[in-house]
């Protein structure tokens, strides 16, 4: 079975299994290096106290980490299989939540194709003219022109990725690109969705 990347359906659920294994493990490692210690001294007064402590920090981190998951919404499989028939073979990332300093936005999916950048949001708090204007900040940093639109509503995104799908490819073609000599083998799409989820929880 592949691996569940992030921007694939189905990651958050794929993480909050992983980072709560990890996390435990990560806080159960300081423990039984303190209990080790008390056993061996019969004082917390030691090194392996002292050891516990500090290996409690980058297990605080992955706590973090696993609660930043947690908050995260999943979408549903009819859900993904209502967009994903109108995406077909387009460019696209699944529940992410693209972050900025300001605020947090979570998509339910984010279609790319060529300079056109669309996604749809379904919550309540978001704030769709920050987000496009934030997502297309940071695209513009890395090189990419792009066109963002955000939507709130399903049927209007749908109907959006159905205007732009008859002649994507074509029109992807015609967008000037350069390839990155790091990526020699990406397209312009495979870049700005790897900026993209660069930026997402």
């Amino acid at each position: 079975m592949a691996k569940i990347q992030k921007g694939d359906f189905g990651y958050i659920k794929s993480q909050r299994k992983k980072r709560v294994a990890i996390t435990i493990l990560m806080f159960a490692i300081p423990i039984v290096i303190f209990l080790t210690g008390l056993y061996i001294t019969h004082t917390r007064k030691n090194m392996f106290t002292l050891v516990a402590i500090l290996g409690c920090l980058p297990a605080s981190k992955f706590a973090v980490n696993m609660i930043m998951i947690w908050l995260q919404k999943p979408i549903s499989q009819q859900q993904h299989d209502e967009i994903a028939a109108h995406v077909k073979d387009m460019t696209v990332i699944y529940e992410a939540t693209v972050s900025a300093y300001e605020k947090n936005t979570p998509f339910v999916s984010i279609v790319i194709s060529g300079l056109n950048i669309i996604g749809f949001t379904q919550s309540p708090k978001a704030d769709p003219a920050f987000a496009e204007k934030h997502i297309k900040k940071i695209l513009q940093g890395n090189g990419f022109k792009s066109n963002v639109k955000v939507f709130t509503d399903q049927k209007q995104f749908l109907r959006r990725v159905d205007e732009l799908y008859p002649d994507h490819l074509e029109k992807e073609a015609q967008v000037p690109f350069t390839p990155d000599e790091r990526y020699p083998n990406a397209t312009r799409n495979e870049l700005v969705k790897a900026v993209i989820l660069a930026i997402s929880i």
